[in-house]
């Protein structure tokens, strides 16, 4: 797909569940095009309810209810909508000790998710752990560079998932951050790490030529170490194919995403929305009738 590679509109919502309507008309559909909406979140760390209003950071923000009432706000105003989460849905309030994940896979079902990756706090419950919540999951995994041959989680996953969008057919893949070191062996077992690059590389090809005009890969690398150590950023430099990085697992707040010039010196989006739920990426992919694309991009809290 030959794209035009711009930003045109890049702002913070605070506080509210409403985008402003001066944002909405600017990225409104050209006559002839096809828009898509892509909603995206990373590391809830099981937050299900909003922080208290006397939290010294962030009091009042955060909650499924207050997501999931922005989520279908969204919907309501747009036709083709996708939504996505880059991992670390487990593991950081007494909702996951209690229930394991599983009330995580529910809500989130409920929500209407249609592809998460895995992070390295997915693994907290142990392999069995994480298939028992799979199970309330009805949405795909996709798990591009962690071998799962002879592990339970051995089939509930995918390498990638295809889903089209009125005309537009996206190609989605997840990679993931090295559990040596990082998670304690027993909880991934023989789960075989794969090195990431040449693992997008491969599935960003071979999406493309199943004919797929967007490629999104669904990252939990970490934005950025300030070296060549794998991230989100050296990923979108180093591969060919990827038009957008979703990423999660250093709980990045960023204003608006970051453009990277991949290996064919074409522009890469990579964003990633902090923690907990606190705030939901907004993503406006516009196609004409050529399949070209443009973006408008917005980040709401």
């Amino acid at each position: 797909m030959k794209r035009r590679t711009f930003v045109r509109n890049s702002v913070v919502v605070s506080g509210g569940l409403l985008i402003a309507p001066s944002i909405l008309a600017q990225s409104a559909k050209k006559p002839g095009s096809t828009k898509l909406t892509i909603l995206h979140t990373n590391d809830t760390h099981s937050n299900i309810d909003p922080f208290p209003e006397n939290h010294s950071k962030y009091p009042g923000k955060g909650g499924v209810a207050r997501r999931f009432e922005l989520i279908e706000k969204v919907r309501r105003e747009e036709e083709h909508v996708l939504l996505l989460d880059a991992g670390d849905i487990f593991q950081g309030t007494p909702y996951f000790n209690k229930f394991g994940g599983v009330l995580e896979m529910k809500l989130m079902t409920e929500m209407g998710y249609d592809v998460a990756t895995m992070g390295n706090h997915d693994f907290d419950g142990g392999l069995e752990g994480f298939v028992k919540a799979r199970e309330f999951a009805k949405f795909p995994f996709v798990c591009s560079n962690y071998n799962f041959t002879n592990t339970p989680i051995d089939g509930h996953t995918q390498d990638y998932t295809i889903i089209q969008k009125g005309k537009i057919k996206v190609g989605i893949f997840g990679v993931g951050v090295e559990m040596k070191g990082l998670v304690p062996g027993i909880k991934y077992g023989e789960t075989e790490y794969i090195y990431p690059i040449d693992v997008a590389n491969d599935r960003a090809s071979e999406l493309k030529r199943k004919g797929c005009d967007l490629i999104i890969c669904l990252s939990h690398l970490g934005y950025e170490y300030g070296s060549e150590k794998v991230s989100d950023r050296v990923l979108a430099r180093k591969t060919q194919n990827i038009h957008l990085i979703i990423g999660g697992h250093t709980h990045t707040f960023l204003d608006k995403p970051t453009e990277e010039k991949n290996l064919n010196g074409d522009t890469v989006l990579v964003n990633q929305v902090g923690w907990a739920g606190i705030n939901v990426g907004r993503i406006d992919f516009e196609f004409d009738q050529k399949m070209f694309a443009k973006k408008d991009v917005i980040v709401v809290e």
